[in-house]
Order: structure tokens, then sequence, then C-alpha cells
């Protein structure tokens, strides 16, 4: 494969990539593998092989003294104290550039905890934040959902724009027997094509262009959920084909996100044979489908896809991008936290004792002293008896006189002789 990249547009914005956490790390080598320029990428993480291995220009460490080494152990706030303790260094990577990728996974402790930090950061700068996010699978627990969760919230705060790729839509592109590696293999690579896709309506020269400025738009205060979908297809069919692969993308809901789309981002790219009226039918197809919404497209040429085309399309909906049935789990709480649910249990741990006047004291003490006497005169002292059974036969011993001391049968067990209880 020809590595070399045609040339960019000379008005085309700044972008720099940044890869968080191990879902990030992962991804921008496969971005890296397709061709893109390492000096486009930051990795950014707590430390470990992944990030001394990545390929990106720039590496950022952010492991501290207080983590010992030990990483982030699956919890945010240590990931997002490290970032915060290098805040500075994160904002002078973002300055100068206009557009920053933040891609990460959500749910364990680096994702989530420092891409919200880096996002602040880059807004800080100047820069415009989109962000590219998985969400872990529903059997990952729901620790990790509600820390995705949470995640989510933050970074739709701190951003322009978050594109959202929940793992448990990919069992509609995995086989039965497909290992949990190879599943996470794909992800890695769904979210790599979704941010080589986003990068091409910017960095080649267009057919029909998406102005900065439009993007720009397309991304403010948009905090509703994103999908979005990359597919190619070459040959005499190639836009019919792409357009079947969009309808039936799982991550469109096989054309759900479409249809209650609030606003689409289509971009077409294909090599130099790419005609006007293969870009105007794939928009008119899409059109149609997502009926009278604001639409923002592009038509670009990437040499090295020959006669391939792509179509990368972007919808913003209405509605959360939830990781977890969260809601299930509120409904759940608030089911046992209500009136008629059955208390929960008190705790181990006592209050400490009201406060009482000397006289009333006294009084309490009285009334436990009469009780515990009315108890003891109650009770009936246990003596420990012996069944009146018929001994039939000592054996060997039958014969043998029995063992008195001081008019005592020793040969009868001591605790029937002194009365004792067995309890």
């Amino acid at each position: 494969m020809d590595m070399n990249l045609p040339p960019s547009r000379g008005d085309s914005p700044v972008i720099r990539i940044f890869g968080v956490g191990k879902t990030g790390l992962s991804a921008i080598e496969l971005l890296i593998a397709d061709g893109l320029s390492p000096e486009e990428f930051v990795a950014v993480n707590l430390g470990g092989t992944a990030l001394e291995c990545s390929s990106a220009a720039q590496r950022l460490r952010l492991e501290t003294k207080r983590l010992r080494g030990l990483g982030s152990g699956g919890d945010p706030a240590r990931g997002r104290q490290a970032a915060e303790e290098k805040s500075e260094e994160l904002k002078r990577l973002c300055e100068g550039v206009d557009l920053i990728f933040i891609v990460t996974g959500l749910g364990g402790g680096s994702g989530t905890g420092i891409s919200p930090v880096l996002a602040r950061a880059a807004k800080e700068a100047g820069a415009r934040v989109l962000v590219f996010a998985t969400t872990p699978f529903d059997c990952e627990g729901d620790r990790r959902q509600e820390m995705a969760h949470e995640g989510l919230e933050q970074l739709r705060e701190a951003t322009d724009g978050v594109i959202c790729l929940p793992n448990q839509k990919l069992f509609r592109l995995i086989e039965e027997n497909t290992t949990a590696l190879d599943t996470f293999k794909i992800a890695d690579r769904l979210l790599a094509t979704g941010v080589l896709g986003f990068w091409r309506l910017l960095s080649f020269k267009g057919l029909i262009d998406i102005h900065f400025d439009d993007l720009s738009r397309f991304l403010q205060d948009r905090h509703a959920a994103s999908s979005f979908a990359v597919a190619e297809s070459a040959g005499p069919d190639r836009v019919q084909l792409v357009l079947d692969r969009l309808a039936a993308h799982p991550l469109l809901e096989e054309g759900a996100a479409l249809s209650e789309a609030d606003a689409v981002l289509v971009s077409v790219c294909g090599g130099t044979s790419l005609t006007m009226a293969e870009v105007n039918r794939v928009i008119e197809q899409i059109k149609a489908k997502c009926g009278s919404v604001e639409l923002v497209m592009g038509a670009c040429v990437d040499e090295r896809l020959a006669d391939k085309l792509a179509v990368t399309l972007i919808c913003n909906r209405k509605g959360e991008c939830e990781p977890t049935p969260r809601g299930q789990s509120e409904e759940l709480r608030a089911q046992l936290l209500s009136p008629g649910s059955p208390t929960k249990p008190g705790s181990r741990f006592l209050p400490p004792a009201p406060t009482l006047p000397p006289e009333q004291v006294q009084q309490l003490l009285s009334k436990q002293a009469k009780v515990r006497g009315a108890t003891r005169r109650n009770s009936t002292k246990m003596r420990q008896g012996q069944l009146p059974l018929e001994i039939v036969s000592k054996g060997r011993f039958d014969k043998s006189e029995p063992t008195i001391h001081r008019g005592e049968d020793l040969d009868v067990p001591t605790y029937i002789r002194r009365g004792v209880p067995l309890n």
C-alpha cells in the first residue's frame, strides 16, 4: 500500500488526534498503520507498555508518585487526578490546533478519568473538541457501565460533540465463535474507521467542501447521542452496494438512527474516478431516509481508494447514548427505597445512647433489676438425669466389684454423680 497521502487543502484546519487509555492507543495505532502521519497523534496514558510502544510522535505519561506505578486500578478519580496535575502540559499540546479528536474507551480508570480533563484543557486552548468513545459490554458489570455513563455526561458538558460506539452493538457484527480478543479488535477497528472518515472530511481536496465553520456549527452544543457508520464498496454497482450496507449497518440500528436524526453529516469519498452523479445519488438516497433535517455534506478525492467508494455518515439524535441498563438500576433502586418496600437491614453500628436525667436513669435501672430477679426465680435449674436403662452386661467386667470411694461409685460418670448439666 502507498503510505503517502495526497496533498491536503491549503486552508484545512490543524487537526490533532489524542489517543487516551488502552482503547485510544490501540485505535491510533490502526490509524497510523492506515497511513496517517504520526505527527498528528498524541498518546496519553498513565504509563505501561502500550504507551512506551506507541508510534505517536508525542507521548505523555501521566503517572505520578501517588500511583506508584500501579496505574488507575480502574478508578476514574485516579486518572482524573493524574491528568489535573499535568493539565498545563495537556493545554500546551492543544495550543495552535483548530480541532482536537479524542479517541478513548469509557468504563475504566484511564479513559474515563483523563478524557474530560483533556477536553477542558483543549477548550481552554481555543480548539473545537470531538470525542470518539466506546462504552462497555453489558457483561462487564454495572460498575463499569455506571462509570462510563458518568464519563459520557462529563464529556458532553466539556466538548462540542461525542460520537458513541456501544460495544454491546458489536454482537450484531460478530459470529458465535468470534473470540473475545478478536471482538475487541473489531471494536478498535470500528473506532479507528470512524475517526478516519471524519478526518477525510477536512484533510483532502474537496469536490464539495465542508467548511470548518459549518462543521463547528454542526458540533457546537450538540450533546445528544451521535451514531456513525462507514461503508465502502467497489465495482460498477458501488453506489447501490454502499447504500445497502449503510441501511443494514448495526451502528445505525438498521436505519432507525437516520429516521430519528436531528442532524446528519455525510461525507462521500472516492478515487479519481468519482463522479458527481454518484455523489448526488448517495446524498439523495440518504436525504430520503432522514427527511427534513439539517444535512451537512461534502465530497472529496482520496487517490488511495482507487475504484472504491467510501461514505461516512454521522447522525446526531435527540436522546441518550446509554451504555448501561442504568434506568433499570435506578428503577430498582427506587422500588427498594419506596415506602411500601421492606426496610433495609439496620446498621451493625449502634448510635450513642440518648442523654437522660439522673432520675430517669435510676428508674430504668430499677426496672431492669426487677425483671432480672423475676427471671431468676422463674427459671428451673436443669439437672442431668440418667436414663432408666437396664444394664444387661458389663462384658468382661461383669463380675468385677464396683469402685467405691467415700460412698460414691466411681464407675458412674462424674457429670452424673455431680449433677452437671450438659448443654
